[in-house]
């Protein structure tokens, strides 16, 4: 079967984005652009930076709140996220980060324009994805305008996300699918930032309660000896008995789906972050060993979708899980300031990223900043694709990047 679709892939992937053609270039666009040939130590970082804020400025005229760019399908068309999609924060969340990186309030107005749209989430109690929903929109729009009714929608996220938490099982539900009794995915461990945030903000001891417990019990299951994770844990909701440990979105239920150890690596970072607990510095530490020192991670460190995918050295790369490693590795690299590697391994992915292969070219992609990401291969889809959280995480790093070595990004982002 997973030849039959490598072969499909293969023929479906002959349609690519190319219906975003380069069409409507305006001459300052590109006199910017390509002022970029001098070669420089950080013409990696302008370049990035100079495309990032071309894509967005379209994407942001091209499309309207409530209907979020995810990706492209395989015959060209845009893939658009409406508010049932886990997907629909990070368009809005990437036009904050625009706005950080360039402090220009076309962009603040954008997010704004865009984040609006989400209000009526924050009541959802039918998803985990509150965090990538809510936070990666309002969290940021908060932080950088200080908008009191983007902290009102904020606690009552906080709110709806904790209703899905069992004390049985110690972790918030994930998925409400019938095939599943009470399903807890490692991408969960994203969502508890909001949960965190919100108990300090509201000096609420609750949400961190369950931030915590979640991170425990999830540290505690969904963990292999070499420290690689399994995708999914299911549950008994009645005992918090383990029924079955799988890897739904990766090449097989024993295999490191790289998106999710990338999932891992940030989430345990962040716990480490937000809590000081020396066991979450220590899971992450192990965590980014096992991706740093795969003898499958290519050379330019941007992994395949899964690390024991057998087509390797052939098979699809994930840029999105790149993205992911390189944000978290960054701050990871913060707590531990006797060990460059973290910093080294994140830098060279960031590099590699704002290279012609991944980046694209401006005003193509669909108006994605970054080529070559997986969603579902298992399940055919977003396979070699642009992916909104692709870009979301990369401006994170990005950000991150300039903050640790004192980059000044406006400057970079108007000259």
């Amino acid at each position: 079967m997973y030849i039959k679709f490598f072969l499909l892939s293969l023929i479906l992937l002959f349609f690519s984005s190319s219906a975003y053609s380069q069409k409507d270039l305006s001459p300052s666009s590109l006199k910017q652009y390509n002022s970029i040939a001098i070669n420089t130590e950080l013409n990696w970082l302008k370049k990035g930076v100079v495309v990032a804020k071309i894509q967005l400025q379209k994407a942001s005229t091209q499309y309207t709140p409530g209907h979020y760019p995810r990706s492209i399908w395989p015959d060209g068309e845009m893939r658009m996220a409406n508010l049932g999609d886990w997907t629909a924060g990070f368009f809005p969340g990437s036009l904050w980060y625009a706005y950080e990186i360039t402090q220009d309030k076309f962009f603040k107005e954008q997010a704004e324009r865009f984040t609006s749209a989400l209000n009526p989430l924050q009541f959802n109690k039918n998803t985990h994805d509150l965090g990538f929903l809510i936070f990666c929109s309002y969290g940021n729009g908060f932080r950088l305008t200080n908008n009191t009714k983007y902290k009102t929608v904020l606690l009552n996220a906080s709110e709806s996300l904790s209703s899905r938490f069992s004390e049985t099982v110690g972790c918030i539900k994930s998925w409400d699918f019938e095939r599943y009794s009470f399903p807890v995915i490692i991408d969960n461990m994203m969502n508890l930032e909001l949960l965190l945030w919100a108990s300090k903000k509201f000096d609420d001891e609750k949400y961190a309660q369950i931030a915590i417990t979640h991170a425990n019990t999830t540290l505690e299951n969904h963990f292999r000896a070499d420290n690689s994770s399994f995708h999914v844990i299911d549950y008994d909701p009645q005992t918090g008995n383990i029924m079955r440990k799988m890897t739904a979105q990766g090449y097989a239920d024993d295999s490191a789906w790289s998106r999710g150890q990338a999932w891992g690596l940030y989430g345990f970072t962040m716990m480490y972050r937000e809590t000081k607990n020396k066991v979450y510095l220590e899971q992450a530490k192990k965590i980014a060993a096992y991706i740093i020192n795969s003898p499958n991670l290519p050379t330019d460190k941007i992994p395949y979708w899964d690390f024991n995918d057998p087509f390797i050295p052939h098979g699809y790369r994930d840029v999105s899980a790149a993205t992911i490693m390189a944000s978290a590795l960054l701050e990871l690299s913060t707590f531990e300031d006797s060990n460059r590697t973290y910093f080294n391994h994140a830098e060279k992915i960031l590099k590699n990223l704002s290279d012609d292969l991944y980046l694209a070219k401006p005003y193509q992609n669909g108006f994605f900043i970054l080529k070559h990401s997986v969603g579902n291969l298992p399940n055919y889809s977003e396979i070699d694709t642009p992916i909104n959280y692709a870009d979301y995480y990369y401006l994170e790093a990005l950000i991150r990047y300039a903050n640790i070595t004192n980059i000044d990004l406006k400057k970079i982002a108007s000259n």
